[in-house]
């Protein structure tokens, strides 16, 4: 099973990865990218804590970048949001 809204969230973050100019952010954003891959497809879906963990770290590498970075993190962000309103939970 797919899960869309994560694997489209894991796609904005490949291509923020490859926009953006440092290379630590380049690092911690394909890692986050690889992350929401996994989960897209993995047997079981993530929970709400793991997603905003996540959301935490696309939070401090959203405001230290360029503005085309920030508006595919800023999607991505929306993505996960959309994703975990469906879930139970918190």
């Amino acid at each position: 099973m797919t899960r869309e809204e994560l694997a489209a969230a894991s796609d904005q973050l490949e291509s923020a990865a490859e926009d953006t100019d440092s290379d630590d952010a380049s690092e911690r954003l394909a890692d986050l990218a690889g992350q929401l891959d996994s989960l897209a497809t993995a047997e079981t879906g993530p929970d709400h804590g793991r997603l905003a963990r996540i959301q935490s770290a696309l939070n401090d590498l959203e405001s230290g970048d360029g503005s085309d970075v920030a508006a595919a993190i800023d999607e991505a962000d929306d993505h996960i949001n959309e994703y975990r309103s469906d879930l139970e939970g918190v």
